[in-house]
């Protein structure tokens, strides 16, 4: 294995980030709530249309002919 000096000062400065997250005067990102999508009604139109696509496109069982 080969020394890389990026890949240890990344291991180092990432460790340093996340350790000082948990220190009591580390910076808070504010919860925002999510808002909803616009587009919940049109997804569930296109999943019914894709749902009744499937029902017609979806192969049937063989008819067995009956001896007469």
């Amino acid at each position: 294995m080969t020394y890389e000096p990026i890949a240890a000062n990344l291991a180092v400065e990432l460790t340093r980030r996340h350790t000082g997250s948990a220190r009591p005067d580390a910076p808070v990102v504010p919860f925002e709530p999510r808002r909803p999508t616009r587009l919940t009604a049109t997804r569930l139109r296109v999943a019914a249309s894709l749902r009744a696509a499937a029902g017609w496109v979806e192969p049937s069982r063989a008819k067995v002919c009956q001896p007469s």
